[in-house]
């Protein structure tokens, strides 16, 4: 009585193969458009209206989206007909200047911290040298509380 099996080696685990879950964003990404990035703006905090941070953002640049121009987000228009969720408007700027808008704010942040470096290295003693290492480590816990 010899049964008639298939092959191990024809079998395929496509079939047998896990999902992968991902939890859904939060917020709806919108169908990207040549030379623009989004970016979703604060229009209310706590429930109470932030005119000032929406001002501040359409000075830099941002845009509101129009709801009409992104049909995938018809599901949330604002009163003004923008796209809006949560206390948040989206918003988009032309790439060339959210790259400089970008170029900007890292000057910025590095000028600070060759400030911070050269008042620190300006109480330097030869005797006592202060380190400057720009490097971080992550490690898992490998003793204390794991069970080992």
């Amino acid at each position: 009585m010899a049964e008639t099996r298939k092959p191990r080696e024809l079998d395929s685990r496509e079939k047998t193969a896990r999902m992968e879950y991902r939890p859904a964003s939060s917020l709806p990404d919108p169908t990207p458009e040549a030379g623009y990035v989004f970016r979703w703006i604060a229009t209310h905090v706590l429930g109470n209206a932030d005119p000032t941070n929406v001002s501040k953002k359409m000075r830099e640049g941002w845009e509101p989206v129009r709801a009409e121009d992104h049909p995938e987000l018809a599901l949330f228009v604002g009163k003004s007909g923008n796209v809006e969720l949560g206390g948040l408007m989206l918003c988009k700027m032309p790439e060339e200047l959210a790259k400089s808008r970008e170029q900007y704010y890292n000057q910025q942040s590095n000028a600070q911290i060759d400030a911070v470096d050269n008042n620190l290295m300006r109480q330097n003693d030869p005797r006592m040298p202060l380190f400057k290492e720009r490097k971080s480590t992550t490690s898992r816990g490998v003793g204390f509380g794991s069970g080992s």
